[in-house]
C-alpha cells in the first residue's frame, strides 16, 4: 500500500501545514549540502534515493512505557492492546516514512483474530517483521514455570511447553505475513554448579531443533545472544560465538541476531558484524544504545560513531554481495520520554548512519589500507561520519509524504493528548509487557 492510500492517524493536512513552514529552509540546506557533496564527486540525488529505501521495524512493545528495575511509571494514552499499538506504530511511519513494519511479541500481542489484525495493519500501510517468543516470563494460567529455565530446563515438560509456545508463534506469524521468528531466552545460572554448562547447551539445541523443524521453507530463525541478565553467572546463549555455533548446528535457515546492547562495555561490535556477515550467519539487528550494559537507550543517543561503524561494515558486506539483506529492528525501553518520539528519533538516527556509511569513499579507503596509511584510512571514515546528512533525510521524508521534522510535527498535532482521552489508564494493561 502506498503512502497516499494508507489511513493516517494524524491528519495529513496538519502535517502538510507543518512542512510548509519548514520547506524553504530544508531546500536551502539541501542545496548547500548538494554543492559540498558535488565537490567530492557525490550526487545528492542518488543518496536521497538511497535514503528512501531504508526501513527499520518498530517493536510493538516499544510504544508503551518500559520499566526501571524497580518500578514502572505509565505514560499518558498508552496503548492497551495490540490494535492500539498499531495506531501508534502507524504514526511513527506516517511521519518518518522509514518504519513500514512492526515486530510483534507473543503472548503480549496474541490475538484470536490475526486476520483482523493484519487487515488493520494493512489499512495503515504496515506489515509485520519477525515475531518474538517469550519464555522468560510465566504467563497467567501457565502450567509449567520458567523459573529454572525454559528451552534448557531440566524438566522435559517445561522444555516441551517452551517449544510448543515457539511453534505457536510461528503459526501466528504465518497468519500475519511474517517471515521470521526471533528466539531469546534468559536461561542460565546465577551460581557456579547450578547447572552443567555443557548439558544446558545440549538441551537448548535439542529444543531448538524441534522449533527449527517447524519453520516454513521461506522463514528464518534468529538466535539472539545476551551477555547477562537475568542469568548473571552463566547465560546459556551469552555471545556471538555461541550463537554462531548454534545457528550453524541447526542449519541454513538459522541466523544470528545482534542486539547492540547485549555486549560488555567497549566490545568491538562492528567486528562481530563483519565476522557474522563473512560467514553468512548475520540475520539482523536490534538497534539501541547503552552506557553501562543492556540499557536499551535510544539508538545513537550515546555512541553514534559505533552505530556508523556498524553500518560501515554492512555497506562493505552489501558491496561484496548485493543480495545481502539483514533484518533491522529497534528494541528500546522508554522510561522518561514519549515512546513515539523516541522511536521516531531512533529510526532517523539509524537511517542517518545508513546514509553516512554510503558516503565512505571505499576506493580511497582501500588504497590507504593497502598502503598501510593508518591515519588517512581513519580520516576517510571520519569524513563520512562528520558529514551532516540531515538535509538528505529531511528531503527523503518530504518526498515520501512524511514530515520534515517528525517530532515537531507530532507535537504540533496534539496526538498524545487526543489518545490520552480515548485511552484511560487501566490496571494491568501495560502495553510493553515488561514489569
Amino acid at each position: 500500500m502506498n503512502a497516499s492510500a494508507a489511513t493516517t492517524p494524524i491528519d495529513s493536512g496538519r502535517v502538510a501545514e507543518h512542512n510548509a513552514r519548514l520547506e524553504t529552509d530544508v531546500r536551502a540546506d539541501y542545496e548547500a549540502l548538494s554543492g559540498m557533496l558535488a565537490r567530492r564527486g557525490r550526487d545528492i540525488e542518488q543518496l536521497t534515493a538511497l535514503a528512501q529505501t531504508f526501513a527499520v521495524a518498530v517493536p510493538s512493545w516499544g510504544v508503551g512505557t518500559g520499566g526501571t528495575r524497580f518500578a514502572r511509571f505509565p505514560g499518558r494514552g498508552e496503548p492497551r492492546n495490540v490494535f492500539e499499538k498499531m495506531e501508534d506504530c502507524a504514526v511513527i511511519h506516517q511521519l518518518t516514512r522509514a518504519t513500514p513494519t512492526v515486530s510483534l511479541h507473543f503472548p503480549w500481542d496474541r490475538t484470536d483474530d490475526p486476520a483482523a489484525l493484519r487487515e488493520i495493519a494493512q489499512g495503515y500501510g504496515l506489515g509485520f517483521d519477525a515475531v518474538n517468543s517469550n519464555t522468560f516470563q510465566d504467563q497467567p494460567g501457565q502450567e509449567q514455570t520458567y523459573k529454572h529455565g525454559s528451552l534448557t530446563a531440566q524438566s522435559g515438560a517445561v522444555r516441551a511447553q517452551a517449544v510448543a509456545h515457539n511453534i505457536e508463534c510461528i503459526e501466528l506469524g504465518r497468519a500475519l505475513g511474517s517471515k521470521a521468528l526471533t528466539v531469546w531466552v534468559g536461561d542460565g545460572a546465577n551460581f557456579p554448579g547450578q547447572h552443567n554448562l555443557r548439558g544446558a547447551l545440549e538441551r537448548y539445541l535439542d529444543s531448538m531443533r524441534d522449533i527449527y523443524g517447524a519453520l516454513p521453507a521461506d522463514w528464518q530463525l534468529f538466535i539472539e545472544h545476551k551477555l547477562f541478565e537475568p542469568a548473571f553467572y552463566a547465560t546459556t546463549i551469552a555471545d556471538w560465538g555461541t550463537s554462531f555455533a548454534c545457528a550453524t548446528e541447526l542449519g541454513p535457515q538459522a541466523k544470528c541476531l545482534v542486539d547492540l546492547g547485549h555486549h560488555a562495555p567497549n566490545t568491538n561490535i562492528e567486528m562481530i558484524v563483519a565476522r557474522l556477515a563473512q560467514f553468512g550467519k548475520l540475520g539482523g539487528f536490534h538497534f539501541n544504545d547503552s552506557k553501562y550494559g543492556d540499557d536499551d537507550l535510544d539508538s545513537g543517543s550515546i555512541n553514534p560513531f559505533q552505530l556508523f561503524l556498524v553500518f560501515n561494515e554492512l555497506a562493505d558486506a552489501s558491496q561484496r554481495d548485493p543480495a545481502f539483506r539483514p533484518a533491522y529492528m529497534l528494541d528500546q525501553s522508554h522510561n522518561v520520554t514519549d515512546p513515539i518520539e523516541s522511536l521516531m528519533s531512533s529510526a532517523i538516527e539509524v537511517q542517518r548512519a545508513f546514509v553516512q556509511a554510503a558516503l565512505v569513499d571505499r576506493g580511497a579507503l582501500r588504497a590507504h589500507q593497502e598502503a598501510n596509511d593508518v591515519l588517512q584510512a581513519a580520516q576517510t571514515l571520519k569524513q563520512a561520519y562528520r558529514t551532516d546528512v540531515g538535509p538528505i533525510l529531511a528531503m527523503a521524508r518530504l518526498r515520501a509524504g512524511g514530515a520534515a521534522d517528525p517530532v515537531g510535527a507530532y507535537r504540533a498535532s496534539g496526538y498524545r493528548t487526543e489518545v490520552a482521552e480515548r485511552r484511560p489508564a487501566r490496571a494491568g494493561a501495560s502495553s510493553s509487557g515488561i514489569v
